[in-house]
């Protein structure tokens, strides 16, 4: 079993969060951020990954820290659970439709790690979480996990399906990438 744990305690956060490549899509997701809990759960799910997360953050001050650390936090543990990649498929993509928004998720674990996001919203948070700060835990994610992560979006109007979109999408691509498909590392250069 491919598994990841990590705890992060900062004066910020302090989280706890457990990881699973080979799960069924079992979460335990407790962020103190409700829409965060919700996009966790659909990422999990859609990855088949089991992820527990407890994070105590200060959310006095607003959402940023929880979701950067969290994000931070996530890539810790795929990096962690990977190991040396030996196997892995490498290469992740997928185009997810939620109503009328279009996500486009590519992801490659090549140990260089990038973020390239283009994903505008109309508003500025969903329920309590800043839409800002969603840019802060892909970017945590990518520079932790040493993964180039590409999200773009589309089409879409609504921002709730357009994230939506996204994290299902994030769970898919990345799910395809951790796949074990041979006995060899996916690189020329014999080193990921």
């Amino acid at each position: 079993m491919r598994k990841g744990t990590v705890v992060r305690k900062t004066h910020e956060t302090s989280i706890e969060l457990k990881l699973n490549l080979d799960g069924s899509g079992i979460t335990k997701i407790d962020t103190g951020v409700g829409f965060l809990d919700h996009m966790l759960t659909l990422f999990g799910f859609h990855g088949g990954f089991d992820l527990e997360v407890k994070c105590q953050g200060d959310l006095k001050v607003d959402t940023h820290h929880t979701a950067e650390d969290i994000g931070i936090a996530l890539g810790q543990a795929f990096k962690q659970a990977l190991g040396t990649k030996k196997g892995i498929e490498r290469y992740g993509f997928i185009y997810l439709p939620m109503d009328e928004a279009l996500a486009r998720v590519v992801v490659d674990f090549s140990g260089r790690p990038y973020l390239v996001y283009k994903l505008d919203f109309n508003r500025n948070t969903l329920g309590e979480m800043a839409t800002e700060d969603f840019k802060e835990f892909f970017r945590g994610f990518a520079n932790n996990s040493l993964c180039t992560l590409h999200i773009d979006m589309l089409e879409g109007e609504n921002d709730h399906h357009k994230i939506e979109a996204v994290f299902k999408g994030f769970g898919r691509a990345l799910r395809k990438a951790v796949e074990i498909t041979s006995d060899s590392l996916q690189s020329t250069k014999g080193v990921l």
